[in-house]
């Protein structure tokens, strides 16, 4: 059976006729396309479904109304159901550092605004992302800010994190120069600038986070190569292996937030630029997730 001729049928039914069903119906259809559409059903099903005048239902007709009724008279119950579900639930995807410490304050003003918040947080890697919100996993997600974004993304920025290096307080350390030194063994004639290594190991995140990447980029400009001795998964592994003697290592000011640097000093790279924190999402946004970014600009404001 035509799914829509169905549901025509059911309004026929329910109102006692043609005419009435298109007075009442949700959306405008003519008279016509109903008789047409009704007789192409009766046709189909080879019966017939109801006597015109005066208007009843046959014995199939009866059979066929208790069997589409069910489900045709709660499509606006289901319906406000559904629009209250998407209403009132927020999907956001983040790192595990800005699920932990970030958005808890966020989260918790909007939930003593809207009691019936509901909520699902998801840890994802910066990679995962863009697949999360194309593929309507989530509604927004926070995230780094790196490069063009794909097709239909559309993003805020919210925080520049200022990048920093973890030295072991064993090591006589106060500044970025104290940490480089020329590098004769790759010096030769053609050297446009005189190349320079660091004194000590690097620990520091795998190659493809944009921490990273900003890194490695500027050194590159000095002309210093200094590529990761310790690769390490998050930065509070960073802070750990440099306090007992590993290297210097990598990681990022983060405002709000007491870093870990018990057996370290910090150094500020003031020269390099900026980790870029910014809110990521796809098309519109619906009401709730429009509250969430704003709560979550005005929570990034008092942050910097």
């Amino acid at each position: 059976m035509n799914v829509h001729h169905l549901e025509l049928f059911y309004y026929v039914a329910k109102y006692e006729g043609i005419t009435a069903a298109v007075k009442k119906m949700p959306y405008g259809i003519q008279q016509p396309a109903v008789s047409g559409q009704i007789l192409q059903l009766e046709a189909e099903l080879g019966v017939k479904l109801f006597n015109r005048r005066p208007f009843a239902l046959t014995p199939e007709g009866e059979n066929l109304y208790d069997y589409c009724y069910p489900f045709f008279s709660k499509m606006n119950v289901i319906e406000e159901h559904l629009k209250g579900e998407l209403k009132n639930h927020l999907r956001i995807c983040a790192s595990a550092s800005v699920l932990r410490h970030h958005l808890p304050d966020v989260l918790e003003r909007m939930k003593l605004k809207n009691p019936k918040l509901r909520l699902s947080l998801k840890e994802v890697e910066p990679s995962a992302i863009f697949n999360n919100l194309a593929n309507q996993d989530a509604d927004i997600a926070i995230s780094v800010l790196n490069g063009k974004l794909t097709d239909g993304m559309r993003c805020i920025e919210l925080l520049r994190l200022p990048l920093i290096l973890l030295v072991p307080k064993t090591v006589n350390i106060k500044a970025f120069g104290d940490l480089i030194e020329p590098d004769p063994d790759a010096m030769t004639s053609r050297s446009q600038s005189v190349p320079m290594r660091s004194k000590i190991p690097l620990v520091g995140l795998p190659p493809h986070e944009t921490i990273q990447q900003i890194f490695q980029k500027k050194v590159s400009e000095l002309n210093l190569n200094w590529e990761v001795s310790v690769e390490v998964n998050s930065l509070d592994v960073v802070q750990s292996y440099v306090s007992r003697g590993f290297g210097a290592g990598l990681s990022v000011a983060i405002p709000g937030r007491v870093a870990n640097t018990e057996g370290c000093n910090v150094i500020s790279l003031d020269d390099f630029p900026p980790l870029v924190i910014g809110a990521i999402y796809q098309g519109s946004l619906k009401p709730i997730a429009e509250e969430f970014l704003n709560e979550t600009n005005n929570y990034a404001k008092t942050l910097k």
